[in-house]
């Protein structure tokens, strides 16, 4: 895997304007790949949780929390990983961007042991569950009964570390059984933020 030699228009000339060209040049050369390495394969393989950004054609962003169990997030091979995308809240804003623009941004980050990250940047597709079973061996089997109703993929054209200068150090709690896949209000955090009731107060309803 070859080194960095992109990077936006932005970011060089903000190195430029600031004076950390030597700093940002040292850290392209050293830090990011075009493809993961072994160690980011095996990272990617234990993590139990990912953050997703998107963006629309014009720019709009959003960004999105993926977890399951460790591997969930699947590599196919250096270049290639996969996620899975269950039956949600019917929004699809994250699926719905990648339709309009590919590019996609994941941060995966360790919090309880080695306090490190590691960001992915790609461009994805969306691909129908057995659609990808029929190409990649070894996806990730149903989770409590949940089956993905269809998978991201991601070709990894930039993959780097995110330093541990401020990432807290996290102690899991007990697992509790959760109500996958479930219409509960009240299981999905009901009206927490008070929106649901905001929203009819301003329409008199």
């Amino acid at each position: 895997m070859s080194g960095f030699t992109g990077g936006s228009d932005g970011e060089r000339e903000l190195q430029q304007r600031f004076g950390t060209e030597e700093r940002a040049g040292r850290f392209y050369d050293e830090q990011v790949l075009d493809g993961l390495n072994s160690r980011m394969r095996e990272f990617v393989g234990r993590m139990d949780m990912a953050f997703i950004a998107t963006a629309d054609r014009q720019g709009e962003c959003d960004t999105s929390f993926r977890a399951g169990k460790p591997g969930f997030v699947h590599v196919i091979d250096d270049r290639t990983i996969a996620y899975p995308e269950y039956r949600g809240n019917g929004v699809m804003a994250s699926l719905g961007n990648i339709l309009e623009n590919p590019h996609v941004g994941i941060l995966m980050i360790d919090f309880v042991h080695d306090l490190v990250g590691l960001h992915i940047n790609g461009s994805a597709r969306i691909v129908d569950d057995q659609a990808l079973r029929a190409r990649v061996p070894g996806l990730p089997a149903a989770e409590r009964g949940r089956i993905a109703e269809r998978w991201v993929v991601v070709d990894v054209e930039e993959a780097y570390i995110h330093c541990r200068k401020h990432i807290p150090h996290l102690v899991p709690a007990a697992r509790e059984e959760r109500e996958w896949g479930t219409d509960s209000a009240r299981a999905k955090g009901g009206d927490y933020f008070g929106a649901k009731a905001q929203a009819r107060a301003l329409s008199g309803s």
